[in-house]
């Protein structure tokens, strides 16, 4: 399984929120590979982007994102769904991409058609913050058989509050996919 070097991630985010559709996911618990393949995404473009955490600015809760590429930044929302993002660009930007559903490849139980959902059935919880993507707990990787995909975007869900930014076609996913959280 080839994993994804550093340098996939040191690039503009709306191009790694993309290009990330089709790869998979891998976590290891317990010694097994639990494999999903990313079918939505969604980008977060830095501090100037109003629904992005790091617009309020560097805080020990965003302190992931404003590191290195490539480091998995992960918190907890609603007091009980933990969220996976993938931090981009360069060190200091404060960029990421949330994962936000996965088709099963393999050993991953239960539903995954959500960020919480997708971290429930992958194993993945706020321990997991800061972890490196290019590690041997948790990374990305070139799926065996690379399949043509069709992306569509659309704006990213919940973040109403970040006014014209919560229009913005920042969400991505793979057309026809029955992993979809939300049409």
């Amino acid at each position: 399984m080839e994993r994804l070097a550093r340098e996939f991630y040191d690039r503009d985010t709306v191009v790694v929120a993309k290009e990330l559709l089709g790869k998979w996911l891998v976590r290891v618990v317990d010694g097994v590979e639990r494999v999903g393949r990313i079918v939505e995404t969604e980008a977060y473009l830095g501090p100037h982007d109003l629904a992005a955490h790091s617009a309020r600015g560097r805080t020990a809760r965003t302190e992931v994102m404003f590191g290195r590429p490539g480091f998995a930044y992960v918190y907890l929302i609603y007091g009980m769904y933990h969220c996976m993002n993938v931090v981009t660009e360069r060190d200091g930007h404060a960029a990421a991409v949330l994962l936000r559903a996965v088709e099963p490849v393999r050993n991953v139980e239960g539903r995954t058609q959500g960020p919480g959902l997708l971290s429930r059935a992958m194993g993945i919880d706020r321990g997991m913050n800061g972890c490196d993507l290019t590690g041997d707990e948790c990374f990305l990787a070139e799926p065996e058989v690379a399949e043509r995909i069709r992306i569509v975007k659309r704006p990213r869900v919940g973040v109403d509050y970040a006014g014209v930014w919560a229009k913005r076609l920042l969400r991505f996913y793979i057309e026809g996919n029955g992993f979809v959280s939300k049409r």
